[in-house]
């Protein structure tokens, strides 16, 4: 299942990709997402390519009912953002989110575009699979919400951090 976020900042793109890189922002970004505990872990700066690695976890309550006696009441969720150095206008990376204990991955691209009007547009897209037989499909759906979800809190998270 594809999926697709957007979300643009009032800022350009030097400090959007500074706040990416700043751990102090990424544990309150995660935090957004209503995680019940977190790792943070952020290696590189934005001046250059910088990798972020989060562990989160999550109460289960975007899973289906049908599925949470096998996750429990909470899953884990891993996500690796790799971005790559300092293009003119741009910036580009990839994104993994891995649920533990549920088979289900979102690999994609992320891209930062500084806009005409001196704002940066954070785009994130990649493709969500679960490996459920037979009820894979369903499993998408509502993990997909729940990460698309999960991306506009980190954006709600990011317009705040820049604000102030």
């Amino acid at each position: 299942m594809h999926v697709s976020v957007q979300t643009t900042y009032d800022a350009g793109i030097d400090d959007v990709a500074a706040m990416l890189a700043d751990e102090e922002f990424v544990a309150t970004k995660v935090r957004a997402t209503g995680a019940t505990s977190q790792q943070v872990d952020v290696v590189g700066t934005s001046a250059e390519a910088f990798t972020v690695t989060t562990r989160r976890h999550m109460p289960s309550t975007d899973i289906p009912a049908q599925f949470r006696s096998v996750v429990g009441a909470s899953v884990e969720v891993r996500q690796v953002e790799a971005w790559e150095g300092p293009e003119q206008g741009a910036r580009r990376g990839t994104v993994v989110v891995e649920i533990t204990g549920a088979p289900v991955r979102l690999s994609g691209t992320m891209r930062l575009v500084g806009e005409p009007d001196g704002s940066t547009t954070h785009h994130v897209e990649g493709e969500l699979k679960a490996s459920v037989p037979l009820f894979a499909s369903a499993v998408e759906q509502a993990t997909a919400g729940g990460i698309r979800e999960a991306f506009a809190a980190e954006g709600r998270a990011g317009a705040t951090w820049l604000a102030r």
